[in-house]
């Protein structure tokens, strides 16, 4: 069994965007789906099975007294929205789990938006460390304090602000605890996405939104400008808190068209998370320039498939361009042994019985039914899905 430490396991974007669900959209109802994107990763026999035995665990779980008391100390969280969490429990009828052969692990989630929308992050983490703890034998310490230390220090001495975004695909609780707790000593360290380690740790939880929040807006609002409709939900909720918003679920290009010169303005900065950062950086510089925003009062938030090495290079090129700039790592962090980490996800398919998409700027992440995906890829690039 991998016990359930706390339902505050997960990431700080998850209950953010349940804040915003159950206060706009309490009636909406969401599917979700878990994809592989790499096959070759297979999950052993009886598999399915024990996902489905360590779901009905979540059931059990609850916020604690003295984790509200913290909760609380955030004034983005209203009081209304922290009673509900601490009423709040999970629903393992939700889930449904099968295996038809080793490669081919299915889960899907139906309900409530604001129900299911927890579901993700701890479904994910328990995938990736069930897959490591029984298929790879366990590497004892494999030397993650001193790996993680030592990454924490060269992104400090490059003077990059760094936070960890690793739950996800974590080798296990246990990882992300010791990763989390010696990158704390880099000075640049400013937080991570897990909130359960970061009221543990005496750390500030980060996140805002994920790729569903826009998703949704398309079958609540409208495709072609799902995100502006999303940005302006979200304003509706946090006004200017949590002022990071996310750039690539239709495209860089069909986000900028929305991006109006007030969104410029009212938000603080941007998140990348798929396509060439250096690329990204010179549109987002032109951008707030051509729209006669100072880059430099501005942030871009990197958070795709980085490392060390990565950021470094990210931080030189955004330091030359003149915009601030920092980094969520992951997998770097919190899964990394000579093994390589599972490459999943589990997306938002569906909203009210309408299928939802996510294009993205890179085509491998494309996710969502192939009549929808054609749609979207027409509305947004006026090419269908193959070209």
């Amino acid at each position: 069994m991998i016990p359930q430490q706390s339902i505050l396991d997960t990431d700080l974007y998850k209950l953010t965007m349940q804040q915003a669900a159950l206060s706009l959209y309490p009636d909406a109802v969401a599917e979700y789906r878990f994809i592989n994107r790499r096959p070759t990763d297979v999950f052993e026999e009886g598999f399915a099975k024990f996902v489905q035995e360590e779901i009905r665990e979540f059931a059990h779980l609850r916020l604690t007294d003295a984790e509200f008391a913290w909760l609380s100390q955030f004034r983005f969280f209203t009081p209304a929205y922290l009673q509900y969490l601490k009423n709040f429990r999970y629903d393992p009828y939700q889930v449904t789990v099968t295996d038809d052969s080793p490669d081919r692990l299915s889960i899907s989630i139906k309900g409530k938006w604001h129900e299911t929308i927890l579901w993700e992050v701890p479904l994910m983490a328990l995938v990736s460390e069930f897959h490591f703890r029984n298929k790879v034998p366990k590497v004892q310490g494999n030397h993650q304090q001193e790996k993680a230390y030592e990454k924490g220090q060269r992104l400090a001495d490059a003077g990059a602000l760094f936070a960890d975004f690793g739950t996800r695909r974590r080798r296990g609780l246990w990882t992300q605890d010791v990763v989390v707790r010696e990158l704390a000593k880099a000075k640049t360290f400013v937080g991570t996405s897990n909130v359960h380690l970061a009221h543990e740790c005496d750390l500030r939880p980060i996140g805002t939104m994920a790729h569903e929040w826009i998703q949704a807006h398309s079958v609540l609002c409208g495709l072609r400008h799902a995100n502006r409709y999303a940005l302006d939900a979200w304003t509706t909720v946090y006004d200017t808190e949590l002022g990071i918003a996310l750039t690539d679920t239709y495209g860089t290009k069909a986000f900028f068209n929305d991006f109006s010169p007030h969104h410029c303005r009212t938000w603080d900065g941007l998140r990348h998370d798929s396509g060439c950062p250096l690329a990204f950086t010179d549109a987002v510089v032109d951008h707030y320039n051509h729209n006669g925003i100072d880059p430099t009062t501005k942030t871009i938030v990197f958070s795709d498939g980085l490392n060390v090495d990565k950021a470094i290079e990210i931080k030189r090129y955004c330091d030359d361009k003149g915009i601030k700039c920092s980094f969520g790592i992951g997998t770097h962090f919190t899964n990394d042994f000579p093994t390589p980490a599972l490459n999943i996800v589990i997306k938002l398919v569906g909203l009210n019985g309408v299928p939802v998409v996510k294009l993205s700027d890179v085509k491998t992440k494309q996710v969502g039914d192939p009549d929808a995906l054609r749609v979207a890829n027409w509305t947004f690039f006026g090419t269908p899905l193959d070209q």
